[in-house]
């Protein structure tokens, strides 16, 4: 004890900070915290929020976003508090929420307003994380799903492990992807927020990372470490907070397969899912089919595959919500999605009600019995339930209350993650304006851009195999772009 009262007041913190964060990321030991959902801990400046109810894989209900809430708003009023940081125990930070209790509240009508009232709860909080006047890191070492990822997404600082599973699996329970899928999925590179809001798939440890749903990547047994190192900040900045998490970031091993969503696949995918209507993208995706590039053909059988086992209504809801959340802001999103829920918990299809009991409860084999069951027969009248503000479907619909000391912060989520693909396009366009480069030159004139980030280098040499014509010459490749 006598050594550690002479240290000084900043180390003793970190030493303390570092057992605390050790125990978040490894705990799973009985104790008198076992039956508290969430633990919240303060240490230094730094406050954390840890979901703990592994059993269930973090699962949110409502008690929990009501604690969330409270200790959320007390932090971000706090001066003592300069950083909040978000972990999960066991092998998920979040793996949604509670939905099948929401079912159960929603197939009665004197129930169903309690139903909408618990997505009215996650959108408050997802929105007002967004809103948070100081830095927020999100620790996602696990399964980060549905509402994981809403709690998660509007995050500054997003990091991704190999242990990372990231999917928004709305479709596949007879629902949408919600928690403001419609503004985030919208804004990633090219196609491919579209692609994983219709077929549910999943993104895996560095993938999360490379398609922008997390900011950076590590490896997960160096969490401990960061969490340490940001717990030795007295007052933190942002651009602090982001060097540190930089210094932990884990290259890709020569042993590691590249994504599944690169190459001609990223190129297919991005024309397929290009379309404004299921239709039109279920035609495209047989074209598909029958081409002679074998790694296009096995993705588009199994992407056709995948989506005949969701609800038609939901594609056709999911695909109608992203294309009109483009345009808007993320509380006008919020707003519009809380308005699809409700008709969802209202009986505006029968698809949520068949999708959560065939899935989540009665685990069955095969393809729910979803109504209407072919894509063709889902009408526009079916999908103006879902939207329109007349819609009868949406009347125990309230507006979100967020407070307004929340709202001069305007972050935007992606200012941490790598470079957008069309960033980086018009720089290698810039790079080949006079006519072919090596790859090696191009990535010198791309340098400053590369140092700003780890993981740049590799996005730009996809985006280089997809969208230039790539040759060798002499023992190098040399590339021009494609207009």
């Amino acid at each position: 004890m006598l050594a550690i009262v002479r240290m000084s007041n900043r180390r003793a913190t970190a030493m303390i900070y570092r057992a605390h964060a050790i125990a978040a990321h490894m705990s799973t030991s009985a104790g008198s915290c076992m039956d508290q959902p969430i633990l919240f801990q303060s240490n230094g400046c730094t406050r954390t929020f840890v979901l703990h109810r592994a059993k269930k894989l973090n699962a949110l209900n409502t008690v929990m976003l009501d604690s969330l809430r409270r200790q959320v708003e007390l932090w971000s009023k706090s001066d003592l508090c300069r950083m909040i940081i978000g972990t999960g125990t066991g092998r998920a930070f979040c793996a949604g929420g509670d939905v099948a209790s929401v079912l159960q509240d929603a197939l009665l009508e004197e129930t169903r307003p309690q139903a909408v009232e618990f997505f009215q709860k996650e959108f408050e909080l997802f929105y007002i994380l967004s809103r948070l006047p100081k830095p927020y890191v999100a620790v996602l070492d696990g399964i980060t799903m549905g509402g994981g990822v809403g709690l998660a997404i509007h995050a500054p600082f997003r990091v991704a492990t190999e242990k990372t599973m990231f999917a928004m699996p709305e479709t596949k329970i007879g629902f949408f992807p919600d928690v403001g899928a419609s503004y985030f999925l919208s804004r990633l590179d090219g196609e491919v927020g579209t692609y994983l809001a219709l077929t549910s798939d999943k993104l895996v440890g560095r993938e999360v990372f490379e398609h922008g749903i997390a900011t950076h990547y590590i490896t997960s047994r160096s969490v401990p470490s960061l969490l340490s190192h940001l717990g030795e900040f007295e007052n933190p900045s942002f651009s602090q907070i982001n060097r540190t998490i930089e210094e932990l970031h884990s290259e890709r091993q020569s042993h590691e397969p590249n994504g599944k969503l690169t190459g001609t696949v990223r190129q297919a995918l991005d024309t397929a899912f290009s379309h404004n209507t299921v239709e039109e993208i279920l035609q495209n995706l047989e074209v598909l089919t029958s081409i002679s590039d074998t790694r296009v053909q096995s993705w588009a059988k199994q992407t056709l595959e995948a989506l005949h086992m969701r609800s038609p209504t939901s594609l056709k809801v999911a695909l109608s919500a992203l294309r009109r959340g483009k345009q808007m802001t993320l509380l006008e999103v919020l707003h519009m999605e809380l308005r699809i829920a409700s008709a969802f918990c209202s009986d505006a299809s029968p698809d949520f009600r068949t999708g959560v009991r065939a899935v989540l409860i009665d685990k069955t084999e095969g393809r729910p019995a979803w109504s209407p069951d072919n894509i063709t027969d889902v009408s526009s009248e079916i999908v103006d339930r879902f939207f329109s503000e007349e819609s009868p479907y949406q009347s125990v619909v309230s507006k979100l209350s967020v407070g307004n000391y929340f709202q001069d912060r305007d972050f935007d989520f992606m200012t941490y993650s790598l470079p957008s693909e069309s960033e980086l396009s018009e720089s290698i366009r810039s790079c080949c304006k006079e006519g072919s480069i090596t790859v090696p030159d191009l990535l010198t004139s791309m340098d400053r851009v590369c140092r700003r980030k780890f993981g740049t280098k590799e996005k730009i040499l996809d985006i280089i195999h997809r969208k230039c014509d790539v040759k060798a010459r002499d023992g190098t490749e040399v590339v021009t772009w494609k207009e």
